[in-house]
């Protein structure tokens, strides 16, 4: 039976997008981080990640399930980690933080190893998303607002283009053609 359901790596593609575009416009220097970016981790990169990633398992997409399930889980701890520093339930520090995002890092270079046979966008994605954890641990190791303000425009690079993708997705599939080149 042949699978007539819609293609959920737009919805993934843009939680991870936004999500990642306000918390690096913070990391950037414009704004304080905030509920606004807490709970649109919670829920739109972390919810419709993580749901977009059972979806694509239906599918049989191994490479995108395991993609949205691992950073919709990363936006849930994330927030976790923020809140639970922030009320002293688990706090945590500079070096502990580094290492997390160290860890992500080497995450995302698996992914960005399954890009390679694909797409040009999708190297885009997870090329920038590896440069992003790794300066984004430096900062932490570091404690360099420099290498954090860095980390916040490679950041909005990486959440541009995950944006760019899922409008492809979208708009090539719903004009039978190439609007947007991948």
């Amino acid at each position: 039976m042949k699978d007539t359901s819609a293609n959920p790596a737009p919805i993934g593609l843009l939680g991870f997008g936004a999500t990642t575009m306000l918390l690096n416009l913070h990391n950037a220097g414009l704004f304080e981080l905030n509920s606004m970016i807490m709970v649109m981790g919670l829920f739109y990169g972390g919810i419709a990640q993580f749901v977009a990633g059972v979806l694509e398992n239906k599918k049989g997409n191994t490479f995108g399930s395991t993609a949205f399930i691992s950073y919709g889980s990363f936006w849930w701890t994330l927030v976790g980690v923020w809140v639970g520093n922030k009320f002293g339930f688990f706090p945590t520090d500079h070096i502990a933080v580094g290492s997390y995002m160290a860890v992500w890092g080497v995450i995302s270079l698996i992914f960005f190893v399954g890009t390679l046979n694909g797409p040009t966008i999708g190297k885009l994605v997870f090329g920038t998303l590896v440069l992003l954890f790794a300066v984004l641990a430096l900062h932490f190791f570091y404690e360099s607002a420099a290498l954090g303000t860095l980390a916040g425009y490679i950041g909005i690079v990486c959440a541009s283009c995950a944006i760019y993708e899922a409008a492809a997705i979208i708009l090539n599939e719903k004009y039978g053609k190439v609007i947007l080149p991948m």
